[in-house]
């Protein structure tokens, strides 16, 4: 059954949904650092008639680091995979490879060529990656003008982003403007939408989770591969002991109940832990057991998409497919303005 195409769940008289577009990387398993900070949300959005969402595995920035082009369709997949069993209905948004549109990278092309390079190099995330690779290439240093396209070409207008992203999204607000200011008015200007959640640090508690760095905690992890790395996770250096008094604000693991754990159990973590009546150890099984209920449904699913992938690349093709219509309908535009036609000559 192809049945995934974008169905109206819209009464008349209904204001038009806002477009939203996000995405995320396929450098490796999404962990509970994307889950709970983008990917839940996703899910909600995609399924609320009030966002036309359009979600996206963004291959094409994958690649301004080394990588093996061998391994990158199977990540592909995975992100995939992960993204449907989280949640997102691909009968009410479209879900697709940033790679299968072209007009991505066609109209990143038309706003590198009115990006200041100044712009470009105040950007922390390049400084910040350019410490960590031996060879830096021009992608990586103009990724944010391709970010800016992935989101100009749907014309949308909310973003939900991390907070490490927040910079890149501005930059995508000043060339909207200047884009708009120097051809005509083509793109509205996008909005960011950040997530609520409190941001997870890896396991070792000295920075973000990050798949890089090895210190996650996979969204499909098995639930006894989530246990053995809650047992070696950071905590508050000052609680060694049952009895020693806690301080759960400044405890990476009591930070992640707050993506798991209800509050009103949370409150009793949060009285048990400052009085000493709890230990790490108790913690770390508590957020343990919210943590698979939670997931577990999940692998589930990703297991069931696994074993049809023919289903997978379906919803992917049929996601593009809807994806260029909507692309191609603001290139043509922004070709027109830009005199990049032969209309009239």
């Amino acid at each position: 059954m192809r049945a995934f195409a974008k169905k109206s769940s819209r009464s008349p008289g209904m204001a038009e949904p806002i477009r939203v577009l996000s995405g995320m990387q396929p450098t490796g398993a999404l962990h509970i650092g994307n889950y709970v900070g983008a990917l839940r949300q996703f899910a909600v959005m995609s399924r609320d008639p009030a966002y036309d969402a359009l979600y996206c595995v963004v291959d094409a920035h994958a690649i301004t680091v080394d990588y093996d082009p061998k391994e990158l369709p199977d990540r592909v997949f995975a992100t995939t995979v992960t993204y449907l069993a989280a949640g997102i209905d691909p009968e009410k948004s479209a879900l697709f490879v940033q790679s299968d549109v072209p007009q991505h990278t066609e109209l990143a092309w038309y706003l590198t060529c009115i990006t200041p390079m100044g712009d470009l190099q105040r950007m922390t995330q390049f400084k910040d990656k350019s410490v960590q690779h031996k060879a830096v290439n021009a992608g990586l240093f103009t990724y944010p003008v391709l970010m800016a396209a992935d989101i100009l070409v749907y014309k949308a207008g909310l973003v939900p982003v991390g907070d490490d992203q927040v910079q890149h999204l501005e930059l995508a607000r000043e060339i909207c403007r200047k884009f708009n200011s120097h051809f005509g008015h083509v793109f509205p200007e996008p909005k960011p939408q950040l997530s609520t959640t409190p941001r997870i640090l890896g396991l070792d508690g000295k920075g973000k989770m990050s798949k890089s760095l090895g210190n996650t905690i996979d969204v499909l992890d098995p639930a006894a591969v989530v246990e053995k790395k809650l047992r070696g996770a950071f905590t508050d250096p000052q609680k060694l002991r049952l009895g020693d008094p806690g301080r759960p604000e400044i405890c990476n693991v009591f930070t992640m109940h707050r993506g798991f754990t209800p509050e009103d159990v949370r409150e009793t973590i949060d009285r048990d832990c400052r009085t000493g009546a709890l230990s790490c150890g108790d913690c770390k099984k508590l957020l343990a057991t919210r943590m698979n209920d939670e997931l577990e449904p999940i692998r589930e699913r990703a297991a069931e998409l696994r074993a049809d992938r023919k289903r997978v690349l379906n919803v992917l093709q049929d996601g593009a497919a809807r994806a260029r219509t909507l692309a191609e309908s603001t290139m043509t535009e922004v070709r027109s303005v830009m005199g990049l036609t032969t209309h009239g000559r």
